[in-house]
């Protein structure tokens, strides 16, 4: 866990996000909050206010429900030199790259596809995928909301790049062009 300061139901969402990137899924997956304009929360809003509005639910427990899913999302993270060696390993790895065109044409790990129609319909026809395919997005957060798509539909082998590819490019390969999004 981060080393923050604790998440109570004074803390604004914004911060809860902050520091647990995958609450918003957890958060929709259980209770419907945050997955569209009618349950979703401002970042200015705190935990306990969202938890208020939407059935008075109790916020420790909707707390507990975002900490446990964060420890989930953690065991599916792959650090790039787990990935490193994971490749040099075992090729038949299935790099699955969630950027935009522009981003994987300007910068990509070799060997990655960029997830197009023709590349889920690929994954999705795997069944339950016996080789491993690893997510890859730009810094590692909305890779994992890629992961969770694909475990969701009965994959069993499915991994996120720890901080992106932009993690990749500062510890495995420092001569791959970083960049930042606005």
């Amino acid at each position: 866990m981060s080393t923050s300061a604790p998440i109570t139901g004074l803390t604004q969402m914004s911060a809860v996000l902050e520091q647990f990137p995958g609450a918003q899924r957890a958060l929709f997956r259980r209770y419907h909050i945050g997955g569209c304009s009618s349950c979703g929360f401002q970042p200015t809003e705190t935990l306990a206010e969202v938890c208020a509005r939407n059935g008075n639910l109790d916020v420790t427990e909707v707390l507990a429900h975002i900490e446990s899913s964060h420890e989930g999302d953690a065991k599916v993270l792959i650090s790039p030199k787990e990935l490193a060696e994971l490749i040099q390993a075992d090729p038949s790895v299935k790099l699955v790259d969630v950027r935009s065109r522009e981003e994987f044409e300007a910068v990509n790990i070799a060997g990655s596809v960029l997830l197009s129609q023709t590349v889920m319909q690929q994954v999705m026809g795997s069944g339950s995928n016996t080789n491993p395919i690893v997510v890859i997005d730009h810094a590692g957060k909305n890779g994992l909301d890629a992961a969770a798509y694909f475990m969701g539909h009965g994959l069993q082998n499915v991994r996120c790049l720890l901080g992106g590819i932009d993690a990749w490019a500062q510890e495995i390969e420092p001569t791959m062009r970083r960049y930042k999004l606005g």
